[in-house]
C-alpha cells in the first residue's frame, strides 16, 4: 500500500468518516494499527477496541452526529488533523441524561504513523465545552 502523504490523508478522511459520521468502526482497522494507542490530553489512553467501543457510546448519545475534519496535514509518518463535530444530545451520554441540546465541540489529533497505519494518537478537546454546551455547567465554573 502506498505510504505518500496525499494517500494517508485521504485514508485518514474516507475512516473517519465512515466511523464516525456513520458508525462504521471496523472501517478504522484499515487505518489503525492492532497494537494502537489513543492519548487523551489527561494521559489517559485506549485500546483499539475501547475506541471503538467509545464512538459506538457516543453516536448512540448523539445520533446525528457528524464529526467534520477541518484540516489534515501529513508530513513523513506524522499527521495533524484538525476537527469539530455537531450533533444532538438525544441519549444519555456520561451519566447526563439527554438535554435534547445541539452541540459542537472541536479539537485536534496527532497521529503517528508506523507503516502504513497509524499506531498512536494524541487527542485534545476541551471536555468543558460539551459541558457547557449541555448547560451542565456554566463558562468561568472550575468545576
Amino acid at each position: 500500500m502506498s505510504t505518500t502523504n496525499d494517500d494517508r490523508r485521504a485514508r485518514i478522511q474516507q475512516a473517519w468518516e465512515a466511523a464516525w459520521d456513520r458508525g462504521e468502526v471496523d472501517a478504522l482497522d484499515a487505518l489503525l494499527s492492532p497494537d494502537y494507542r489513543r492519548i487523551g490530553g489527561s494521559g489517559d489512553d485506549q485500546s483499539l477496541a475501547e475506541f471503538k467501543a467509545s464512538i459506538v457510546s457516543t453516536r448512540s448519545a448523539f445520533p446525528d452526529l457528524v464529526t467534520t475534519v477541518d484540516e489534515i496535514v501529513v508530513e513523513g509518518d506524522r499527521a495533524a488533523i484538525r476537527w469539530h463535530s455537531t450533533g444532538s444530545h438525544e441519549h444519555s451520554f456520561l451519566g447526563v441524561p439527554a438535554t435534547k441540546r445541539q452541540v459542537t465541540v472541536s479539537g485536534a489529533t496527532f497521529a503517528r504513523f508506523d507503516g502504513d497505519r497509524i499506531a498512536e494518537e494524541f487527542v485534545t478537546w476541551d471536555p468543558r465545552a460539551l459541558l457547557t454546551a449541555l448547560g451542565i455547567i456554566t463558562v468561568g465554573e472550575d468545576n
